[in-house]
């Protein structure tokens, strides 16, 4: 229900947001229609498939991930578009390799961490192989460049690590080691040292570095508690650059307001609640780690672009999942969504537990409302 309403509410906004893009609204509502149908149609197939059987090209999933996001940067085969070498793809059918790639890590892995789970313990074994897994496709997106990607990849890989049981001693330097690689690339490359430094300062910086964030608070304040109405928003008329992709968020609260806003954020915030007390019930390893890594790629991700679009954080290029303009982004989604769907349907309980279950729930109800429809009559003594 969560899903449908964020792609509903997406499907509005990206409308209104794409007014004055190349193409006009009726283009990106179309593109993003299509690739919704591919979105809806992978996730059933990802939803109905046994994740153990699928388990068993675990390897082969993972080295097609890494061939692609090689192929991605050889020249003439790779698309470059603003700098970055990201798709591949013929004519106007493009895919964003790095996407596909994040659930590829995930699964790989979750397969490895599961197999080698009284290994933990080792340096060799249970930090340095899957950290070495996670380091592949850090670097091989980081080379794109997709900063972005990258440090969402870092960030979900050493979550899995410290969930799947990986010694604090072998993590805490090893995520200091890494914050320090990307302080480095930040501070060796011009533009993203200007993005830090116009990030500290937004409005002083808000005709040049900061034109983005700036234009996105406008817009904010713009919205007010109930916003100006769907269509009668002045950010997308070429005034906020990528209205329709990383910053539509702007957009949905400069034209429906705080209170639509707010409904987003609540949507994220139940999915990945919802996410949270179901993966408790997972039957192995494996599965926990796969699910646990579906839902942190879809919240995360949300939380990022929030952060940016509110100057909560430096500018990184995150779409919003289900709303923002992209069919890489949103069929990545339906994967996503599909294997969560896989597991609430597969991890069923035992009858007997579920009966037990049943009935406390009903003691409970019973013992909570009786003394309220029949109360106890005090005013006889009670009976020997």
């Amino acid at each position: 229900m969560c899903v449908f309403a964020l792609v509903t509410i997406g499907l509005t906004v990206l409308f209104s947001a794409s007014s004055s893009a190349k193409g006009g609204s009726v283009l990106y509502l179309n593109k993003q229609l299509t690739f919704l149908v591919v979105s809806v149609g992978l996730g059933w197939v990802f939803a109905c498939c046994d994740l153990e059987q699928l388990r068993k090209l675990v390897w082969g999933i993972g080295g097609l991930a890494v061939f692609v996001l090689l192929l991605v940067l050889i020249p003439h085969i790779g698309i470059k578009v603003n700098g970055s070498r990201r798709w591949l793809g013929y004519g106007q059918v493009r895919v964003q390799v790095s996407e596909f790639a994040k659930v590829a890590m995930v699964f790989v892995l979750s397969h490895y961490l599961a197999i080698n789970q009284n290994k933990l313990h080792d340096f060799w074994r249970g930090f340095m192989a899957p950290y070495t897994v996670i380091g592949v496709f850090v670097i091989l997106t980081t080379v794109e460049p997709d900063l972005g990607a990258a440090f969402l990849l870092v960030s979900i890989g050493v979550i899995l690590l410290f969930l799947a049981g990986s010694k604090l001693k072998f993590l805490a330097p090893t995520v200091l080691l890494t914050l320090a690689g990307f302080i480095l690339l930040v501070a060796n490359n011009p533009n993203r040292m200007h993005r830090i430094t116009a990030f500290l300062d937004v409005e002083a910086n808000r005709n040049v570095y900061s034109y983005q964030p700036w234009q996105a608070m406008l817009a904010f304040s713009d919205g007010g508690i109930n916003g100006v109405g769907l269509g009668n928003g002045r950010q997308q008329n070429a005034f906020l650059p990528e209205a329709n992709t990383d910053y539509i968020f702007a957009i949905l609260g400069e034209e429906m307001g705080l209170t639509f806003t707010l409904l987003v954020v609540g949507l994220f915030s139940t999915i990945f609640v919802a996410g949270l007390m179901h993966v408790r019930c997972a039957p192995n390893l494996f599965q926990f780690l796969l699910s646990t890594g579906c839902v942190l790629l879809i919240t995360l991700q949300a939380i990022i672009n929030f952060c940016v679009v509110t100057s909560l954080m430096p500018s990184k290029g995150i779409p919003l999942p289900f709303i923002s303009a992209g069919g890489s982004n949103l069929v990545l989604m339906g994967i996503l969504v599909g294997i969560i769907i896989n597991t609430a349907r597969t991890w069923e309980h035992p009858p007997l537990l579920k009966r037990r279950r049943a009935f406390s729930e009903i003691t409970a109800w019973a013992d909570f409302w009786l003394p309220v429809v029949a109360p106890v009559d005090t005013s006889r003594p009670e009976s020997p």
